[in-house]
Protein backbone atom coordinates (compact mmCIF):
# COMPACT_ATOMS: atom_id res chain seq x y z
CA UNK A 1 0.00 0.00 0.00
CA UNK A 2 2.91 2.76 1.08
CA UNK A 3 4.26 1.94 -2.73
CA UNK A 4 1.14 3.22 -3.82
CA UNK A 5 0.98 6.92 -2.50
CA UNK A 6 1.31 9.21 -4.75
CA UNK A 7 4.75 11.33 -5.01
CA UNK A 8 4.78 15.47 -3.89
CA UNK A 9 4.60 17.54 -6.26
CA UNK A 10 7.92 19.08 -7.55
CA UNK A 11 8.36 22.87 -6.24
CA UNK A 12 8.89 25.23 -9.25
CA UNK A 13 8.70 28.22 -7.02
CA UNK A 14 7.63 31.38 -9.06
CA UNK A 15 7.52 28.89 -12.41
CA UNK A 16 4.77 26.82 -10.74
CA UNK A 17 0.69 27.51 -11.44
CA UNK A 18 -1.04 28.63 -8.08
CA UNK A 19 -2.69 25.30 -6.90
CA UNK A 20 -6.54 26.41 -6.28
CA UNK A 21 -9.12 24.47 -3.82
CA UNK A 22 -11.13 22.03 -4.78
CA UNK A 23 -14.04 23.41 -3.26
CA UNK A 24 -16.59 26.52 -4.29
CA UNK A 25 -14.59 29.82 -4.93
CA UNK A 26 -16.14 33.25 -2.96
CA UNK A 27 -17.22 34.11 -6.20
CA UNK A 28 -19.32 30.81 -6.67
CA UNK A 29 -20.75 31.09 -3.65
CA UNK A 30 -21.72 34.25 -3.94
CA UNK A 31 -23.44 33.11 -7.37
CA UNK A 32 -25.27 30.33 -5.41
CA UNK A 33 -26.85 32.59 -3.26
CA UNK A 34 -27.93 35.26 -5.12
CA UNK A 35 -29.33 32.22 -7.44
CA UNK A 36 -31.26 30.81 -4.47
CA UNK A 37 -32.41 34.31 -3.30
CA UNK A 38 -33.68 34.76 -7.01
CA UNK A 39 -35.24 31.42 -7.37
CA UNK A 40 -36.85 31.87 -4.16
CA UNK A 41 -38.36 35.53 -5.11
CA UNK A 42 -39.81 33.78 -8.21
CA UNK A 43 -41.10 30.78 -6.69
CA UNK A 44 -43.14 32.69 -3.56
CA UNK A 45 -44.70 34.91 -6.27
CA UNK A 46 -45.52 32.45 -8.30
CA UNK A 47 -47.39 30.98 -5.27
CA UNK A 48 -48.91 34.02 -4.72
CA UNK A 49 -49.82 35.33 -7.97
CA UNK A 50 -49.97 32.85 -9.87
CA UNK A 51 -50.36 31.91 -14.03
CA UNK A 52 -53.93 33.40 -14.11
CA UNK A 53 -56.91 31.36 -15.95
CA UNK A 54 -56.80 32.17 -19.28
CA UNK A 55 -56.10 29.27 -21.80
CA UNK A 56 -55.13 31.85 -24.40
CA UNK A 57 -52.50 33.70 -22.20
CA UNK A 58 -50.82 30.39 -20.17
CA UNK A 59 -48.15 29.09 -22.66
CA UNK A 60 -46.98 33.02 -23.01
CA UNK A 61 -47.01 33.26 -18.87
CA UNK A 62 -45.19 30.35 -18.72
CA UNK A 63 -42.70 31.94 -21.21
CA UNK A 64 -42.55 34.91 -19.24
CA UNK A 65 -42.07 33.40 -15.75
CA UNK A 66 -39.28 31.08 -17.48
CA UNK A 67 -37.36 33.76 -18.91
CA UNK A 68 -38.10 35.72 -15.69
CA UNK A 69 -36.33 33.25 -13.37
CA UNK A 70 -33.21 32.16 -16.01
CA UNK A 71 -31.85 35.15 -17.42
CA UNK A 72 -30.83 37.15 -14.30
CA UNK A 73 -29.72 33.89 -13.00
CA UNK A 74 -27.74 33.25 -16.24
CA UNK A 75 -26.24 37.38 -16.07
CA UNK A 76 -25.01 36.10 -12.51
CA UNK A 77 -22.91 33.35 -13.59
CA UNK A 78 -21.99 35.09 -16.83
CA UNK A 79 -20.67 37.78 -14.51
CA UNK A 80 -19.40 35.37 -11.58
CA UNK A 81 -17.31 33.27 -15.08
CA UNK A 82 -15.56 36.97 -16.28
CA UNK A 83 -14.54 37.59 -12.46
CA UNK A 84 -12.86 34.51 -12.50
CA UNK A 85 -11.46 35.04 -15.82
CA UNK A 86 -10.29 38.24 -14.93
CA UNK A 87 -8.51 37.13 -11.50
CA UNK A 88 -6.69 34.31 -13.29
CA UNK A 89 -4.99 36.97 -15.91
CA UNK A 90 -4.17 38.82 -13.23
CA UNK A 91 -2.37 36.12 -11.68
CA UNK A 92 -0.98 34.68 -14.75
CA UNK A 93 0.42 38.58 -15.15
CA UNK A 94 1.64 38.71 -11.69
CA UNK A 95 3.47 35.44 -12.41
CA UNK A 96 4.89 35.80 -16.08
CA UNK A 97 6.03 39.25 -14.21
CA UNK A 98 8.03 37.72 -11.71
CA UNK A 99 9.68 34.79 -14.29
CA UNK A 100 10.57 37.59 -16.35
CA UNK A 101 12.26 39.55 -12.91
CA UNK A 102 13.99 36.25 -12.11
CA UNK A 103 15.48 35.58 -15.25
CA UNK A 104 16.93 38.89 -15.42
CA UNK A 105 18.63 38.72 -12.07
CA UNK A 106 19.88 35.37 -13.01
CA UNK A 107 21.34 37.01 -16.41
CA UNK A 108 22.55 40.06 -14.71
CA UNK A 109 24.60 37.79 -11.66
CA UNK A 110 25.88 35.32 -14.22
CA UNK A 111 27.64 37.92 -16.50
CA UNK A 112 28.71 39.76 -12.80
CA UNK A 113 30.27 36.35 -11.90
CA UNK A 114 31.85 35.61 -15.81
CA UNK A 115 33.23 38.84 -15.83
CA UNK A 116 34.62 38.44 -12.59
CA UNK A 117 35.99 34.89 -12.96
CA UNK A 118 37.53 36.07 -16.80
CA UNK A 119 38.41 39.07 -16.15
CA UNK A 120 42.05 38.33 -14.02
CA UNK A 121 42.54 35.59 -16.51
CA UNK A 122 42.36 37.86 -19.57
CA UNK A 123 44.47 40.30 -18.04
CA UNK A 124 46.54 38.06 -16.92
CA UNK A 125 46.96 36.66 -20.62
CA UNK A 126 47.36 40.09 -21.89
CA UNK A 127 50.07 41.11 -19.81
CA UNK A 128 51.79 37.62 -20.62
CA UNK A 129 51.39 38.73 -24.39
CA UNK A 130 52.80 42.00 -24.06
CA UNK A 131 55.47 40.73 -21.78
CA UNK A 132 56.41 38.24 -24.52
CA UNK A 133 56.39 41.30 -26.99
CA UNK A 134 58.77 43.25 -25.16
CA UNK A 135 60.59 40.32 -24.73
CA UNK A 136 60.69 39.49 -28.90
CA UNK A 137 61.62 43.04 -29.40
CA UNK A 138 64.49 43.98 -27.19
CA UNK A 139 65.55 40.72 -28.68
CA UNK A 140 65.81 41.84 -32.17
CA UNK A 141 67.12 45.31 -31.21
CA UNK A 142 69.91 43.41 -29.19
CA UNK A 143 70.77 41.46 -32.43
CA UNK A 144 70.41 44.79 -34.66
CA UNK A 145 72.61 46.40 -32.54
CA UNK A 146 75.37 43.35 -32.04
CA UNK A 147 79.34 44.66 -33.00
CA UNK A 148 82.28 42.82 -32.68
CA UNK A 149 83.00 43.04 -28.77
CA UNK A 150 85.25 45.74 -27.63
CA UNK A 151 86.31 46.86 -24.13
CA UNK A 152 84.48 50.19 -22.79
CA UNK A 153 84.93 49.87 -18.68
CA UNK A 154 83.99 53.83 -18.33
CA UNK A 155 80.34 55.10 -19.51
CA UNK A 156 80.15 56.55 -22.88
CA UNK A 157 80.04 60.11 -23.15
CA UNK A 158 76.76 61.31 -24.54
CA UNK A 159 78.57 64.26 -26.62
CA UNK A 160 82.20 65.27 -26.41
CA UNK A 161 82.54 68.78 -25.86
CA UNK A 162 84.98 69.36 -28.97
CA UNK A 163 84.76 73.25 -29.76
CA UNK A 164 85.74 71.88 -33.47
CA UNK A 165 82.97 70.36 -33.74
CA UNK A 166 80.58 73.28 -32.63
CA UNK A 167 80.35 74.81 -36.27
CA UNK A 168 78.68 71.45 -37.78
CA UNK A 169 75.72 71.61 -35.25
CA UNK A 170 75.12 75.09 -34.61
CA UNK A 171 72.02 73.87 -32.99
CA UNK A 172 73.14 72.17 -30.27
CA UNK A 173 75.68 74.65 -29.06
CA UNK A 174 74.30 76.74 -26.15
CA UNK A 175 77.11 79.94 -25.00
CA UNK A 176 79.49 78.82 -22.48
CA UNK A 177 80.77 81.36 -20.06
CA UNK A 178 84.73 82.09 -20.29
CA UNK A 179 86.53 80.03 -18.11
CA UNK A 180 83.48 77.55 -17.43
CA UNK A 181 84.13 74.10 -18.08
CA UNK A 182 81.29 72.76 -20.45
CA UNK A 183 79.55 69.15 -18.47
CA UNK A 184 78.68 66.18 -20.64
CA UNK A 185 76.78 63.16 -19.61
CA UNK A 186 77.33 59.75 -20.62
CA UNK A 187 74.53 57.87 -22.39
CA UNK A 188 73.54 55.16 -19.73
CA UNK A 189 72.76 58.55 -17.05
CA UNK A 190 70.91 60.28 -19.98
CA UNK A 191 68.76 57.08 -20.83
CA UNK A 192 67.47 56.55 -16.92
CA UNK A 193 67.01 60.55 -16.34
CA UNK A 194 64.84 60.41 -19.77
CA UNK A 195 63.02 57.67 -17.82
CA UNK A 196 62.88 59.77 -14.52
CA UNK A 197 63.13 57.77 -11.22
CA UNK A 198 60.99 55.05 -10.72
CA UNK A 199 60.02 55.31 -7.11
CA UNK A 200 61.51 57.95 -4.50
CA UNK A 201 64.00 55.24 -3.09
CA UNK A 202 65.68 55.17 -6.59
CA UNK A 203 69.21 56.39 -5.29
CA UNK A 204 70.56 55.15 -8.96
CA UNK A 205 67.72 56.79 -10.71
CA UNK A 206 68.25 60.24 -8.95
CA UNK A 207 71.98 60.36 -9.02
CA UNK A 208 71.68 59.88 -13.11
CA UNK A 209 69.57 62.77 -12.75
CA UNK A 210 71.53 64.91 -11.04
CA UNK A 211 73.93 63.87 -13.40
CA UNK A 212 72.36 64.86 -16.72
CA UNK A 213 70.76 68.10 -15.31
CA UNK A 214 74.55 69.31 -15.15
CA UNK A 215 74.73 69.34 -19.03
CA UNK A 216 73.16 72.15 -19.92
CA UNK A 217 71.81 70.72 -23.51
CA UNK A 218 70.23 67.55 -21.47
CA UNK A 219 68.52 70.03 -18.51
CA UNK A 220 66.81 72.12 -20.76
CA UNK A 221 64.65 68.52 -22.28
CA UNK A 222 64.31 67.29 -19.03
CA UNK A 223 62.63 69.98 -17.63
CA UNK A 224 60.39 70.71 -20.49
CA UNK A 225 59.63 66.77 -20.35
CA UNK A 226 58.86 66.76 -16.28
CA UNK A 227 56.71 69.58 -17.08
CA UNK A 228 54.67 68.03 -19.66
CA UNK A 229 54.41 64.78 -17.99
CA UNK A 230 53.25 66.76 -14.68
CA UNK A 231 50.33 68.46 -17.13
CA UNK A 232 49.41 65.22 -18.55
CA UNK A 233 49.21 63.49 -15.24
CA UNK A 234 46.39 65.92 -14.11
CA UNK A 235 43.81 64.65 -16.56
CA UNK A 236 45.24 61.03 -15.48
CA UNK A 237 47.28 60.53 -18.53
CA UNK A 238 50.37 58.67 -17.52
CA UNK A 239 53.34 57.03 -19.55
CA UNK A 240 53.44 54.01 -17.82
CA UNK A 241 50.05 52.65 -18.85
CA UNK A 242 50.46 53.06 -22.69
CA UNK A 243 52.24 50.68 -24.58
CA UNK A 244 53.57 52.46 -27.84
CA UNK A 245 54.24 50.11 -31.11
CA UNK A 246 57.64 49.81 -31.49
CA UNK A 247 59.38 51.75 -34.03
CA UNK A 248 62.50 50.82 -36.03
CA UNK A 249 65.80 52.32 -34.81
CA UNK A 250 66.07 53.05 -38.40
CA UNK A 251 62.98 55.45 -38.39
CA UNK A 252 64.12 56.76 -35.45
CA UNK A 253 67.48 58.23 -37.08
CA UNK A 254 65.17 59.64 -40.35
CA UNK A 255 63.59 62.09 -37.61
CA UNK A 256 66.84 63.00 -36.24
CA UNK A 257 67.60 64.12 -39.96
CA UNK A 258 65.21 66.20 -40.54
CA UNK A 259 62.57 63.95 -41.98
CA UNK A 260 58.66 64.50 -41.46
CA UNK A 261 55.63 63.33 -42.39
CA UNK A 262 54.82 59.69 -43.48
CA UNK A 263 58.03 58.29 -43.53
CA UNK A 264 58.67 58.35 -39.72
CA UNK A 265 54.83 57.46 -39.10
CA UNK A 266 55.91 54.78 -37.09
CA UNK A 267 56.98 57.19 -34.36
CA UNK A 268 53.59 57.47 -33.36
CA UNK A 269 52.85 54.29 -31.89
CA UNK A 270 50.75 55.53 -28.99
CA UNK A 271 47.14 53.84 -29.85
CA UNK A 272 45.09 54.96 -26.44
CA UNK A 273 42.40 56.61 -27.98
CA UNK A 274 41.25 57.93 -24.60
CA UNK A 275 44.54 59.64 -24.11
CA UNK A 276 44.76 61.04 -27.52
CA UNK A 277 41.50 62.09 -27.52
CA UNK A 278 42.19 64.17 -23.79
CA UNK A 279 45.39 65.49 -24.86
CA UNK A 280 44.03 66.81 -28.48
CA UNK A 281 41.19 69.06 -26.62
CA UNK A 282 43.55 70.45 -23.94
CA UNK A 283 45.80 71.20 -26.64
CA UNK A 284 43.48 73.15 -28.44
CA UNK A 285 41.64 74.79 -25.08
CA UNK A 286 44.61 74.96 -22.58
CA UNK A 287 47.21 77.97 -23.67
CA UNK A 288 49.96 76.83 -21.03
CA UNK A 289 49.46 73.19 -22.03
CA UNK A 290 50.05 73.87 -25.84
CA UNK A 291 53.17 76.17 -25.10
CA UNK A 292 54.97 73.50 -23.22
CA UNK A 293 53.62 70.79 -25.44
CA UNK A 294 55.27 72.87 -27.96
CA UNK A 295 58.22 73.38 -26.16
CA UNK A 296 58.98 69.98 -25.00
CA UNK A 297 59.11 68.75 -28.83
CA UNK A 298 61.16 71.33 -29.69
CA UNK A 299 63.44 70.27 -26.90
CA UNK A 300 63.25 66.56 -27.90
CA UNK A 301 64.07 67.06 -31.38
CA UNK A 302 66.64 69.36 -30.92
CA UNK A 303 68.42 67.28 -28.24
CA UNK A 304 67.98 63.52 -30.03
CA UNK A 305 69.10 65.46 -33.33
CA UNK A 306 72.09 66.46 -31.80
CA UNK A 307 73.07 63.38 -30.70
CA UNK A 308 71.38 60.24 -32.71
CA UNK A 309 74.95 59.87 -34.40
CA UNK A 310 76.25 58.91 -31.21
CA UNK A 311 74.01 56.51 -30.41
CA UNK A 312 73.69 52.68 -31.30
CA UNK A 313 70.44 50.92 -31.96
CA UNK A 314 70.50 49.68 -28.81
CA UNK A 315 70.39 53.04 -26.99
CA UNK A 316 67.96 54.30 -29.43
CA UNK A 317 65.52 51.59 -28.38
CA UNK A 318 66.35 52.11 -24.59
CA UNK A 319 65.32 55.51 -25.18
CA UNK A 320 62.14 54.74 -27.14
CA UNK A 321 60.97 53.09 -23.58
CA UNK A 322 61.19 56.14 -21.76
CA UNK A 323 58.48 58.21 -20.38
CA UNK A 324 60.17 61.23 -22.23
CA UNK A 325 59.78 58.99 -25.51
CA UNK A 326 56.18 58.19 -25.16
CA UNK A 327 55.39 61.64 -24.25
CA UNK A 328 56.79 62.72 -27.25
CA UNK A 329 54.92 59.91 -29.55
CA UNK A 330 51.94 61.20 -27.78
CA UNK A 331 52.07 65.17 -28.29
CA UNK A 332 53.71 64.61 -31.32
CA UNK A 333 50.54 62.25 -33.35
CA UNK A 334 48.58 65.27 -31.68
CA UNK A 335 50.30 67.89 -32.98
CA UNK A 336 50.54 66.00 -36.61
CA UNK A 337 54.34 65.68 -36.73
CA UNK A 338 54.04 62.26 -37.96
CA UNK A 339 51.21 63.11 -40.57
Amino acid sequence: MSDNRPEPPVDLGIYSRPIHSAGLDPVDRIALIVTGIWALFCLIFMALVGLGSGSSLGPLRVLVFVMTLGLPIALVWIAALAWKSARIIREESTRLQASMDAMRQIYISQAQMAATTMGPNVERKIDEIVQGQKRAADALAGFASTRPAQPSPAPRPMMAPDHSTASEQPGLALATPPGQAETTVAIEDFISAMNFPETADDRAGFAALRRALADRRVAVLIRASQDILTLLSQDGIYMDDLVPDRARPEIWRKFAAGERGGTISGLGGIRDRSSLALSSARMRQDSIFRDAAHHFLRAFDKTFSGLADTLTDQDIAAIAETRTARAFMLLGRVAGIFD
